[in-house]
């Protein structure tokens, strides 16, 4: 009897073109799915810049606002109009609750009108009149220590800010919190 050596290795078994066939296919899904998942992580990322619509806006100091009580000052760029009432600050969304129409100021009657469909708001955004469901949408308004970066004060619910004292604050609009209007009776 003859003893098979020990160190002889198996041997290998080639790969037939059928197995070659499933680890090309699979590998190609792999990397399909991989490239399908990566595009799809990067076009879900928001993208939004400081001072475009859906990013934080800066308007300027508060010492640059316009006079409580004079007209709202328009900012296409980023769809808001900044109205300074006797309450305070507000930032309104530039389309109409009624059915999206651009709304604006008429300085004749110290107030918003939608020219489609005729409805009213006040400088502040309460609903008047007309068919609109409901108030103006509003923006998030901050106040801001420039120096520091620090927020001094914010209407998280979409209410008009008060102006501080401090000259040097500056007034900053969060595009991408908005606050539904108040629906009316």
């Amino acid at each position: 009897m003859t003893a098979k050596p020990t160190n002889a290795s198996p041997e290998k078994k080639q790969v037939n073109r059928r197995e070659f066939l499933n680890i090309a296919w699979l590998a190609s899904l792999g990397f399909l799915t991989l490239n399908l998942g990566g595009v799809s992580y990067f076009f879900a990322m928001p993208r939004f810049k400081e001072g475009e619509f859906g990013g934080t806006y800066t308007v300027g100091k508060v010492t640059e606002l316009p006079p409580a009580g004079s007209a709202p000052v328009n900012y296409p760029k980023v769809k808001l109009w900044l109205s300074n009432t006797p309450e305070g600050v507000a930032a309104l969304y530039k389309v109409c609750t009624h059915l999206g129409c651009l709304y604006n100021w008429n300085s004749q009657d110290n107030k918003f009108i939608c020219p489609c469909h005729g409805s009213e708001f006040e400088a502040n955004g309460t609903y008047i009149q007309g068919p609109a469901p409901r108030s103006l949408d509003r923006f998030v308004v901050q106040m801001v220590n420039p120096d520091s970066g620090e927020v001094l004060a914010e209407s998280a619910d979409g209410s008009p800010l008060p102006v501080p004292n401090d000259p040097n604050a500056v007034v900053r609009v969060d595009t991408g919190r908005r606050v539904t209007g108040s629906t009316h009776a």
